[in-house]
């Protein structure tokens, strides 16, 4: 398909503005000249080219078909397509049901598997193979689209046209607009993708992963070969109804398997299109930040070096100052070597430091500009550097800030770009020549530092994620997760085995075996409703703590069976320690995710979570961990005395272990709390939904 050297058109027109015409114009414009067919019953040529009335009458079984004909006019079309051997095929339109009917889609893919062919949409834009020279797409677009190491695929074809469009310092070795990707999908286009050697950056804009397997196989091969992975995902990942009763469900539900994808391949997420053409921007220019090497197995923490930034305004160092703090983008500490160097450089009065304003009586511009950014490149603590002046048209002519960029950017490895403030007021005229130079210029003060993070984070890459296969323990615990859902205290007894301390409980169903088991566990005790359905005891009344002897027992066990029902859980009291939840869900994409939250009753109001796809390791669960705000209380905040950090990585470990051999069983689990202190963490409750 992306290779196709002969291509047969349907619906091709002589309308001018029609998709048929658009059609035929772009496909004409392809360097790699492909044998080209023109198929429409209603011409006999167009522009001199012969026309033909089907796909029977080619005299050859073409590489690709592009279909640019109404929805009710599809199948048949694909049809004939599969018959007369077509190879692949793109479909424009967006495939709806006429008249009230069903399946069209689900035909569609149906015919084009059977007969192997690969298929782009339905509902898309086409693609653009600039690497190969094809071009094959409905709408007319840049002619030549810029040739460059990007490599786009996206689900939406307005970011197709935008991003094809948006003159920046990027081209691009393929774009693919892959719209409903009825066969073929973005896991297949970006294997592609990174078999050409002009890619250097993917570039990824989707919705939905629809081959969890075949992504996992590009963005494993994208780590291994140093291709960065720019991911822009929207709308909320799916959900089984059951999950809703389930904790860790509720709060991987937003985009949690996104979020799992990335961090176990290092993939650059970003927020908005801004962002995504800034990173796309830095990332193309092929300078890499400088950092520590690979992390730890498993983890994705940035390098211990930050960036330098020069600006021209006081208040506006201050603004990019306040803005990177908010954003987590650090500033380098630079040497004394480096202070001293901009100080010989710098008008009196001015302080030599980072960020570093160097806006004094306005004299010898370029060379004290080109100085102090050399200066700030060649410290060993900067990872990039970046003018942050807004770059404005200068009505005098003056072209100072771009000179002074291009005389650094010569003297050093380092990334070294310009942080425009306002897209509005940017000068395009410099920054193309600033950009036809290799410095990127980007186009906002919060998504160019963002870009910068992206930048920094790459430095310090994680190891791909080894496959985990089911152990000895899944032949003793399978069978009984089959049989239906267990009782609470078997599932304590579940996470003991898998190395995960918890709480002694016993289960009771009547007044005397209740207060049998608190005499067995010893007071004080927790009681606990145990009756099947209750996902949130808390939320019905249904814990008592601190239950110091067998009267205050009585009363609670009375209390719970008369409102809720006789089945109990009686159990050991916990240290005192700050509470986590510990989850599994299920993704239907990726199966087994792992969900660190607060805990308690603050699970929902303290609404963070970090999301993580096993296998984990104790290095990646504590990176996992160290990106909850919670863990500034876990290690020590205002005194209090710091939780066993080890102790909470290995129960997620253990967490992880038991979903590689029984995630297939289960639709959730959640731990919570999970009761956090200085000698460890113990599970006190446990919650199970089985598939």
């Amino acid at each position: 398909m992306l290779e196709a050297r002969s291509v047969a058109l349907v619906g091709a027109s002589a309308r001018p503005g029609s998709l048929g015409a658009r059609m035929i114009t772009e496909v004409a414009r392809s360097p790699s000249a492909p044998r080209t067919y023109l198929v429409n019953p209603r011409y006999t040529e167009i522009g001199g080219v012969p026309c033909l009335p089907n796909l029977a009458e080619v005299p050859e079984s073409v590489d690709l078909v592009l279909l640019a004909v109404p929805d009710t006019t599809l199948e048949d079309q694909l049809v004939l397509a599969a018959r007369t051997q077509v190879r692949s095929a793109v479909i424009f339109g967006n495939a709806f049901d006429a008249d009230g009917g069903t399946g069209l889609r689900d035909r569609l893919a149906a015919i084009a598997t059977d007969a192997g062919m690969a298929m782009c949409g339905a509902g898309c834009m086409g693609f653009v193979n600039v690497a190969r020279g094809l071009r094959a797409m409905g709408y007319l677009e840049p002619d030549p689209v810029p040739a460059g190491s990007v490599a786009l695929i996206t689900h939406s074809g307005s970011v197709f046209s935008t991003l094809l469009r948006a003159r920046r310092g990027f081209g691009f070795s393929l774009a693919v607009s892959s719209g409903q990707e009825l066969v073929t999908t973005a896991a297949a286009y970006a294997r592609y993708a990174l078999g050409l050697a002009e890619t250097r950056v993917l570039a990824l804009v989707l919705e939905a992963i629809r081959d969890a397997t075949g992504l996992r196989a590009a963005l494993a091969a994208a780590l291994a070969a140093d291709v960065p992975v720019i991911l822009l995902s929207v709308g909320l990942s799916q959900k089984a109804q059951a999950l809703v009763s389930a904790h860790s469900g509720a709060l991987a539900a937003a985009d949690g398997a996104w979020e799992a994808l990335a961090g176990a391949y290092g993939v650059h997420r970003v927020h908005d299109l801004a962002e995504l053409a800034d990173t796309l921007e830095l990332f193309a220019v092929g300078r890499r930040a400088a950092g520590q090497g690979r992390a730890a197995k498993g983890t994705a923490t940035g390098a211990a070096k930050g960036i330098a930034t020069v600006h021209d305004s006081g208040l506006e160092r201050a603004h990019v100052a306040d803005l990177a703090a908010e954003l987590g983008v650090p500033f380098a500490s630079i040497a004394p070597a480096t202070v001293g160097r901009l100080a010989a450089a710098l008008d009196p009065g001015l302080h030599p430091g980072n960020p570093l304003d160097v806006w004094g009586t306005g004299r010898d511009t370029e060379p004290l500009f080109a100085e102090c950014l050399a200066a700030l490149a060649a410290d060993p603590q900067v990872a990039a550097v970046a003018l942050a002046v807004d770059l404005v048209p200068e009505f005098d002519g003056d072209d100072a800030y771009p000179r002074a960029v291009l005389a650094a950017a010569a003297q050093t490895a380092t990334p070294v770009a310009v942080l425009a403030g306002l897209p509005a007021a940017l000068d395009p005229i410099a920054a193309a020549r600033l950009r036809t130079a290799g410095v990127p210029v980007l186009e906002g003060t919060r998504s160019g530092l963002l870009a910068l993070r992206h930048l920094l984070d790459h430095a310090a890459r994680p190891e791909p994620p080894s496959a985990a296969e089911p152990g000895p323990r899944r032949q003793r615990w399978a069978p009984l997760l089959s049989a239906g859902p267990p009782g609470s205290a078997v599932l304590f007894d579940l996470l003991r085995d898998y190395g995960i301390p918890a709480v002694r409980v016993r289960a009771a169903g009547t007044r005397a075996g209740t207060l049998a088991a608190a005499a067995e566990i010893g007071y004080p005790v927790v009681l606990k409703t145990d009756e099947p359905g209750i996902a949130h005891k808390s939320d019905v009344g249904g814990v008592r703590l601190g239950l110091a002897g067998p009267g205050a027992l009585g009363a609670a066990y009375d209390d719970l069976a008369a409102r809720l029902g006789p089945r109990v859980l009686v159990g050991q009291t916990a240290e005192p320690g700050t509470e986590l939840a510990l989850g599994l869900v299920r993704d239907p994409a990726l199966g087994p995710l792992l969900v660190i939250s607060a805990g308690g009753v603050l699970i929902e109001i303290f609404a963070e979570r970090s999301v993580v796809l096993p296998p984990v390791t104790r290095s990646s669960a504590r990176a996992a961990l160290a990106r909850l705000r919670l863990a500034a209380v876990l290690t020590g905040a205002r005194g209090q005395r710091p939780a066993d950090l080890d102790a909470i990585a290995d129960a997620m470990t253990g967490l992880s272990h038991l979903a590689a051999d029984l995630g297939d069983l289960l639709d959730a689990l959640d731990i919570n709390p999970l009761i956090c202190g200085p000698s460890g963490a113990v599970a006190a409750d446990v919650f199970a939904v089985i598939r």
